[in-house]
């Protein structure tokens, strides 16, 4: 089975940043699809950014593009997500996604890291 670990988050001002990382523990032939979503009380969990297989490009919700950037290190099968010129409109639970095959039989593995707070205060 996998895991996914986060960590980083916490609080930060707003036009300040914060950097957050999440790892896939376990054996993973091939990452699927790798990134973060947020959530917020009462709302549906949305997209942030997202890195997917075949070499596509990340793709980013309209509302982070220009202050979010996703990298990875495939080595590790790590995400991270920099998120710089952060509002309080970004205060939100994060949480890493990750869509995984674990073996060339085609087994899949897809979940959620437990998630982590990002608050950012004026």
């Amino acid at each position: 089975q996998v895991q996914l670990v986060e960590s980083g988050g916490g609080l930060a001002q707003a036009g300040g940043s914060l950097r957050l990382s999440c790892t896939a523990s376990g054996s993973v032939l091939r990452v699927n699809a790798m990134g973060w979503y947020r959530q917020v009380p009462e709302k549906r969990r949305e997209l942030v950014a997202m890195f997917y297989g075949g070499g596509r490009s990340p793709e980013y919700a309209d509302f982070v593009k220009g202050r979010f950037t996703i990298s990875r290190d495939n080595a590790k099968n790590a995400v991270f997500l920099q998120m710089n010129s952060l509002k309080s409109t970004d205060t939100a639970v994060y949480y890493c996604d990750g869509d995984y095959t674990l073996d060339e039989y085609g087994t899949t593995w897809t979940g959620w890291g437990q998630g982590i707070q990002v608050t950012v205060v004026p």
